[in-house]
């Protein structure tokens, strides 16, 4: 591998690049390719490039074989800015796209359709380079799908020493013709060396692999170790909502977790990175002070950060982080939600293509909209210059003296009278922000991100006490089981366009939507939740749980995949085995199923080491690992009168290990047994087989859960 990949390395260059998208309404309309009749945007997008795309399928790998060529592997998303820059520059350029014609097969796939063939690319670009990647990622395979080099952006034309896409299409397709043999053996061996390495890392299925609380107390102290001490979040230059390891270390990192990530929900709060105009959380800020960031907006960022808002509300009392909630979910339902009530992917970081145009303000916007008064008031409080704070410097005509909007003056010492006035500017710019021309949708629904968001929506309308959010956690659900869910075949597929269904299975589907749905189970407590949950569980082990290892794999076992993967960190999303791990210890406990327990255990001992060596970047594990450990609380609630007052009081009271089951449908046969007393819902706290004397009303209900928290501790 090594001479290998020397011999690529000039034609490489790697960086991390996430931005926007292109509006397809804008292309001139051109000859259509294969990619016309695709359900995604992203692959819609590139529709009417002059290169002859391929959906990823047998069509483009029986191409490849018989003409014996590489494959071109594009992957990409809706919401990439350098995706769509690479398009604009290269895709749409009549002489590239000959080129590829003439030498290559061109596949273009959309990452969020098929995370389990992006995951497999990725990780090979990640060992070949020892470098994170990103997208766009443009992988050069073999015929027969092994992976041989590849890169992230290229501009079109040699620049600043950096090989340019035809250059290095040149370069690829010179060493091919002169060596072909020499790189299939090299592609056999370095697939054998990937495949490897990651059955002998997930491989912890043994009597030597202990789960024990000493693990959860070293990362903790990892985990700290890595968050920035002035503005929270982990380092110190790009900063990501990482919200899984924010919530373990709030949960588990006692008081020294506990400040710290309550600073860093203060500091997202007040940053640039939150749309202080219309709540929603972009995806990443480029500095350390969450101030400048790349505007697209993503679903599973709004649910991980709303679960994580929640939390901090319950347990500091701090109003901003209630109204911080309560603004990502107003979001979602405005802005992301199909009018039949699944959420969309997510909202673009450009419109009118510029980037962060329906964001941001001139001093000159905001003197035509706002009093003097006002404008000077955003001024000292908003953070707005006259010059501005932010410029898109990968536009070269890129817009001047825009501001983002942050709180400058922290939003939690404001006066009162200053907190008014400033909410006043604030729905005067909502106002006038919703002229505007407004960012695409990536209209697709998963449901893998959808589960995110209906379990995190589903809390909030009983954490916020609003009916409004409960009802459309419902709705949602209704929505992807109606669509994504075949009843008779027992499987749930992964996305929904425009009428259509795919035609894959992922985990991530099954085990987010798990998790949603037993959320929901536990919000409303109605048994065919329980019923549908279990099913999930039992589809999720036999299609992806790895039997011999514990873990589960991303993507089915299927002739497009030429390595199975599992996850390997929780970063943007948690990885499927740390969901299962979590979600099946939850099921055993309210159902009673050993069997459901020994998959967690196994699933966590297969990931001892990795959470041992990158705590920072396994929260959601770990948080599966404290449930694991510890002996949770069952709060049993019986009956039927008066227990949605008691849900909601269950729901203020924050226990991150608490569980909530009532008394119908595949409960466990303790929980089964408790009854309702006098007509009256009844609640039951229990550990193990040993209850508290029970309550039928919600203050006494709340009594008791202080009283128990204090045990606790």
């Amino acid at each position: 591998m090594g001479m290998f990949r020397s011999t690529f390395s000039t034609i490489l260059r790697l960086g991390w690049i996430s931005l926007s998208l292109a509006n397809a309404t804008e292309k001139e309309e051109k000859r259509a390719n294969r990619l016309k009749e695709e359900k995604s945007p992203y692959l819609l997008l590139h529709a009417h490039n002059p290169v002859d795309w391929f959906p990823w399928g047998e069509e483009a790998f029986e191409k490849a074989k018989t003409e014996k060529k590489l494959i071109l592997l594009s992957v990409g998303y809706s919401t990439c800015h350098w995706c769509h820059v690479m398009e604009r520059e290269s895709f749409e350029n009549e002489k590239i796209a000959a080129f590829l014609n003439e030498h290559f097969v061109s596949i273009k796939l959309d990452r969020e359709e098929r995370p389990d063939v992006d995951q497999v690319y990725l990780t090979a670009f990640q060992a070949m380079t020892q470098q994170s990647g990103g997208w766009p990622l443009n992988m050069f395979l073999t015929p027969d799908l092994k992976p041989l080099t590849g890169g992230t952006y290229f501009p079109p034309e040699d620049k600043l020493g950096q090989a340019g896409f035809l250059s290095v299409l040149q370069q690829v397709q010179g060493i091919w013709s002169e060596n072909r043999e020499e790189l299939l053996a090299q592609s056999v061996e370095m697939h054998r060396r990937i495949g490897a390495y990651f059955k002998e890392r997930h491989s912890g299925r043994t009597e030597q692999v202990e789960l024990k609380k000493s693990l959860l107390e070293y990362a903790v102290q990892g985990a700290l170790a890595e968050l920035d001490p002035v503005w929270g979040g982990v380092g110190t230059e790009l900063k990501f909502p990482q919200a899984s390891v924010f919530r373990f270390l709030l949960q588990s990192g006692g008081e020294e977790g506990r400040k710290a990530i309550l600073k860093t929900c203060r500091r997202m709060m007040n940053g640039g990175i939150h749309d202080q105009v219309a709540g929603g959380f972009h995806r990443y800020a480029v500095d350390r002070e969450w101030l400048i960031p790349h505007f697209e907006k993503m679903l599973y960022d709004q649910a991980q950060l709303l679960e994580l808002y929640l939390d901090a509300w319950l347990i500091s009392g701090e109003l901003a982080f209630r109204e911080v909630a309560q603004g990502i979910a107003d979001y979602v339902l405005r802005d992301l939600t199909h009018p039949e009530g699944g959420f969309y992917c997510a909202q673009d970081a450009q419109s009118e293509g510029k980037e962060g145009k329906y964001f941001c303000w001139t001093v000159a916007e905001l003197a035509e909209l706002l009093s003097d008064q006002e404008l000077a008031l955003a001024r000292e409080v908003l953070g707005v210059s006259d010059e501005g704070n932010f410029i898109d410097y990968s536009d070269p005509e890129a817009l001047k003296n825009q501001n983002v909007l942050h709180f400058k003056k922290a939003k939690e010492s404001l006066e009162k009278d200053e907190k008014i006035k400033i909410q006043g500017v604030l729905s005067k710019l909502a106002q006038h922000r919703e002229k505007r021309v407004p960012p695409a949708v990536d209209d697709k629904i998963l449901a893998s991100w959808n589960g995110l968001m209906i379990g995190a929506m589903a809390r909030a309308g009983r954490v916020l006490e609003n009916p409004r959010y409960l009802g459309a956690a419902r709705k949602a659900h209704r929505f992807v089981k109606s669509k994504l869910w075949d009843e008779k075949k027992g499987q749930l597929y992964h996305r929904w366009r425009d009428g259509e269904r795919d035609g894959t299975l992922q985990a991530e589907s099954y085990l987010m939507f798990l998790a949603g749905t037993r959320k929901l189970y536990e919000a409303e407590l109605k048994g065919e939740d329980l019923v549908f949950a279990l099913k999930l569980a039992e589809g999720a082990k036999r299609l992806f749980y790895d039997e011999m290892n514990g873990g589960f794999f991303q993507g089915e076992q299927r002739e497009d995949l030429v390595l199975r993967l599992k996850g390997q960190f929780d970063s943007a999303i948690p990885t499927e085995s740390s969901l299962a791990a979590r979600e099946f210890a939850i099921l055993s406990a309210l159902t009673g199923r050993e069997d459901l327990r020994e998959i967690s255990k196994q699933t966590l001992r297969s990931y001892e080491k990795v959470m041992r060596e990158s705590p920072a970047s396994m929260g959601e594990m770990l948080m599966s690992l404290s449930f694991f450990l510890d002996r949770p609380a069952k709060l049993v609630i019986a009956g039927v009168e008066g227990a949605e007052e008691m849900l909601i009081e269950a729901a203020k009271n924050f226990e991150r290990h608490r569980l909530l089951s009532g008394t119908e449908g595949p409960v466990s046969e303790f929980s089964a047994s408790l009854p309702a007393q006098d007509g009256k819902a009844t609640a039951y706290f229990c550990l193990g087989s040993e209850c508290q004397l029970p309550v039928d009303e919600p203050a006494d209900l709340k009594a008791l859960l202080l009283r128990m928290r204090a045990e606790s501790r």
